[in-house]
């Protein structure tokens, strides 16, 4: 594609600019990455994260200078396959993951990528988060079928790692454009609270303290536990647990927390663990809308890529990393929304605004795909 390309500063928003680019075939260069710090460049879990977009596209070019603090990247075609990849500890597998749901279904070959690393940490959406919302969310546009699947085989928490975890993906002609605008209530959680090398007991502790809160709410809640052993519990102890609420109309609504790493500040209580979980969900319940707030750039992405139809989705307030994927799209795609803010009314018990977003798709096709 002789397309000209975009250039970018900075070392934020770096997966988003990557992905986009990948999709829309645009060259993209950035520079000044961390030019100013005394270590300048790129850190190795981005250096990570551009070699696992080597090993599923085809023909990409990726040109770094000395320092690391110029990055060409020129998007070859997304080729899919089986992969297998270590991830960086820095950075848990969600990180690396977040920007393969984005591809996955625009592939060539449906994917089998097996990553290795940290599975659940405090930083990024842990790998339980993506497999209970995001796969759903997915399902929503059309994606979905017999190979769309996500397994944990091994935990591992930060800081050691030692995870593994699974995900293939269908690949699709073309995307279905959605309307999801009434969330409806809430009418069950579900969550896993998982323990690795601590005592099994940890879990338990977790379920009835955040219990103790939700089942003020509803009562049909239920929270596995999770507790690996051995080759399967990765190099690192700690715990955590992961909430998420479905609603009526099939929207689901996550929280989750991570026990703080190894030897890296205060050790926090199973019990706090579970308090402060659960509240988190109750804010982002009361945040609202169809979507949560850690999935929200994944459905616009969708939405702007659906077929040359009108979109509707309904979320809570947009997140900075969401705001900033708004302009990226527009970068890339050229696609506006139309955003428009509702207030609930005063007695209507709604949680706070919600933001009504509308836009038509591009209409893109996986033209990566052979006709069969």
């Amino acid at each position: 594609m002789a397309s000209q390309g975009l250039a970018y500063d900075g070392c934020n928003f770096f997966r988003q600019r990557l992905v986009f680019s990948t999709l829309s075939g645009k060259r993209v260069k950035i520079k000044n990455i961390r030019s100013k710090d005394n270590d300048p460049g790129l850190r190795d879990f981005e250096a990570s994260f551009i070699r696992l977009l080597d090993k599923v596209t085809n023909g990409s070019r990726i040109e770094i200078n000395q320092t690391g603090t110029v990055l060409f990247y020129q998007p070859g075609l997304l080729f899919g396959g089986t992969v297998e990849h270590d991830c960086n500890p820095q950075r848990s597998i969600g990180y690396y993951l977040e920007a393969l749901l984005m591809l996955a279904p625009f592939m060539k070959n449906s994917l089998k990528a097996t990553l290795r690393g940290v599975t659940n940490d405090s930083v990024d959406p842990t790998v339980d988060l993506l497999k209970s919302t995001a796969l759903p969310l997915m399902k929503k546009f059309g994606i979905d079928g017999e190979g769309f699947d996500l397994k944990v085989v091994k935990r591992g928490m930060a800081p050691g790692g030692g995870g593994e975890v699974v995900f293939t993906c269908p690949v699709r002609r073309t995307i279905r454009p959605v309307q999801l605008t009434d969330p409806g209530k809430i009418k069950r959680i579900r969550g896993v609270a998982y323990s690795v090398r601590v005592s099994p007991q940890m879990a338990n502790r977790i379920v009835d303290s955040a219990r103790a809160i939700l089942n003020q709410f509803l009562p049909d809640i239920y929270i596995y536990t999770d507790h690996m052993k051995g080759a399967n519990s990765g190099k690192s102890p700690g715990f955590g647990l992961t909430l998420v609420a479905e609603t009526l109309n099939g929207s689901f609504i996550s929280a989750e927390m991570s026990s703080t790493p190894q030897g890296q500040g205060d050790p926090v209580l199973p019990e706090d663990l579970g308090r402060n979980c659960a509240k988190l969900l109750l804010e982002e319940v009361h945040r609202g809308g169809c979507v949560d707030s850690s999935n929200q750039s994944l459905a616009l992405l969708l939405m702007t890529l659906g077929q040359q139809d009108v979109s509707k989705v309904l979320l809570g307030p947009l997140s900075p990393y969401t705001i900033e994927f708004l302009r990226h799209i527009r970068d890339f795609f050229q696609i506006m929304f139309k955003i428009e803010v509702q207030k609930p009314l005063e007695d209507e018990r709604k949680g706070g605004d919600k933001v009504l977003m509308t836009c038509v798709g591009v209409g893109y096709s996986n033209i990566n795909k052979g006709l069969k």
